[in-house]
């Protein structure tokens, strides 16, 4: 496989995509696992930190996507792999923005401060604990958090699909 020709996507989008990556999974590490939080009472604040770096990240990122075109699928791809591939990136964006604007919703609510790496103060959103925003708000998180792992393995399913079956630059473009 030659990679004559490939075009990738910019350094920008590319750095953004792997630390978004890594900060993705370690939240559904500890999101999945907030049951063991007494345990490790680092956890929640950790979480919520990673979090909303998240949504920041996202809200640039999203930014920069608007400027910048990414490359194109392989002009050979099947037109429902083309509309899955874009439907899955929208989905992602609106999970990558659901999820901790959900998560910092229903924590202003809550009795502690909110913080970031315990650097600075975040200011809490006018949400009243029992609410049915901050009620909504919770159970919308735990459940794009928990529809986060199958859309992700379903993304890096697709990633390496294109790179060991069909042999194609898809995720080389990515690289």
């Amino acid at each position: 496989m030659s990679d004559q020709g490939l075009v990738k996507y910019d350094g920008v989008a590319r750095a953004l995509h792997w630390v978004m990556a890594l900060a993705i999974i370690i939240e559904l590490r500890l999101g999945l696992t907030s049951d063991a939080w007494e345990a490790n009472p680092w956890a929640p604040g950790v979480h919520k930190s990673i979090g909303l770096t998240i949504l920041m990240l996202t809200l640039f990122r999203l930014g920069w996507r608007l400027k910048h075109t990414p490359p194109a699928l392989p002009a050979d791809t099947p037109h429902w792999q083309a509309v899955s591939a874009r439907g899955l990136h929208i989905l992602f964006y609106v999970m990558m923005i659901g999820v901790p604007l959900s998560g910092w919703i229903f924590t202003s609510a809550g009795p502690y401060p909110l913080n970031w790496f315990g650097l600075f103060d975040i200011p809490k959103l006018a949400v009243v604990k029992g609410s049915l925003l901050a009620e909504a708000a919770h159970e919308g998180h735990e459940i794009m958090g928990t529809l986060f792992l199958p859309l992700l393995l379903l993304h890096v399913g697709a990633a390496l699909y294109h790179h060991f079956r069909l042999k194609d630059k898809v995720l080389k473009r990515m690289l």
